[in-house]
């Protein structure tokens, strides 16, 4: 019962780079973990321009044994940004959602959590650092981490078939705030297939859902036709060390573009991407001396009313090395392939190398 009901949120856990928890109570069917990470990280990009992303999170996950078949689960993680000076640093709840799992049938779970079409979208999202930025967006539809979703789950096809996993989930609209972030109601669901003793997961997602009433400055509806929809593909082979992995996506009156002075007036252009086409590609090897090189490609060309370009083209060249599970340092390098006449519009085109280091429990 509790290995099946920490399937379901084990996703979400490798999600917030968790290596490991600490349990800090079990005790009469009640289990608390606590998992969490620091990550000092400095940013330089090809104009030498310099930054700091140093954060850290926090997040606990919980279970409740009600009867001996039905059990009550919970997680929360939060974010906080160590970058700024003190009081004037931002802060974040990634994820709180609560549910409940009913042995075989599945579990049920609502809150923040992530969108069923990031299941496959995060098979990419492995490298040492960039990745998972063709189209996924936090609270962007279900394509990452989002809030009002409802979610069913099932990780064994309803203890028929081991490693088939199903979900269906349902977003509730999300207006009234910044456009980037709003959202009308919606579904989606994804299908996973791990096939037994080969390290081979397929998978797809699909979502559809009500475009965003948001407008813009001049009162006109900024997403064009009535619905807004994503699907996905990808494969991914994690054996012997190899990571392998492969996704493909396209949306439709989905992702979010600005182009700043796109007018003559210097103005900015706002929209939802008529249609986006999405490619990662990544490769990674874990030998036993701790080191894990990787590399990437990522992709993403966006149509919008005859404007049809690149909005992400990179390679990425990364190195980790970890002293143990719970500290490492790594080094990313972005080969950033855009027209660098992009930049005039406010679409980064500069190379950018990023050193991280890292402890987590």
């Amino acid at each position: 019962m509790k290995k099946k009901l920490i399937a379901v949120v084990v996703v979400s856990l490798l999600a917030a780079g968790a290596a490991n928890a600490a349990e800090i109570y079990n005790k009469s069917g009640n289990k608390v973990d606590l998992y969490g990470k620091v990550k000092g990280e400095f940013d330089i990009n090809s104009n030498d321009d310099r930054s700091d992303a140093t954060y850290a999170r926090l997040g606990f996950r919980g279970e409740t044994q009600i009867t001996e078949a039905v059990t009550g689960f919970g997680q929360w993680e939060y974010q906080a940004n160590a970058s700024g000076p003190e009081g004037a640093q931002s802060e974040k709840t990634r994820l709180a959602f609560a549910g409940i799992k009913l042995g075989d049938a599945g579990s049920l779970d609502y809150g923040r959590n992530y969108g069923v079409v990031y299941d496959i979208g995060a098979y990419a999202d492995n490298l040492t650092e960039f990745g998972g930025d063709s189209y996924q967006t936090t609270d962007n539809y279900m394509t990452g981490r989002s809030t009002g979703l409802l979610t069913y789950r099932t990780s064994d096809a309803w203890g028929m078939v081991d490693g088939l996993a199903f979900a269906l989930q349902y977003q509730s609209a999300n207006e009234n705030r910044d456009w980037k972030t709003s959202n009308g109601e919606g579904v989606g669901t994804s299908l996973q297939y791990t096939i037994p003793d080969s390290g081979v997961t397929l998978g797809a997602a699909y979502a559809n859902a009500k475009t965003s009433d948001a407008t813009d400055s001049f009162g006109y509806k900024i997403a064009q036709g009535e619905h807004a929809e994503v699907w996905t593909l990808g494969a991914k082979y994690d054996a012997n060390a190899l990571y392998l992995a492969a996704t493909y996506a396209e949306t439709r009156n989905m992702t979010p573009l600005t182009l700043k002075n796109a007018f003559a007036s210097g103005t900015d252009a706002i929209a939802f991407v008529d249609k986006t086409e999405n490619l990662e590609l990544m490769a990674a090897y874990a030998f036993d001396n701790g080191f894990r090189p990787s590399l990437g490609y990522v992709q993403s060309r966006a149509d919008i009313g005859g404007f049809s370009e690149w909005v992400q083209k990179y390679i990425q060249a990364g190195v980790g090395y970890n002293f143990n599970k719970n500290f490492m340092v790594d080094a990313g390098y972005k080969i950033n392939l855009l027209n660098d006449d992009l930049s005039n519009y406010g679409i980064n085109s500069d190379d950018q190398v990023v050193f991280g280091v890292t402890y987590q429990f």
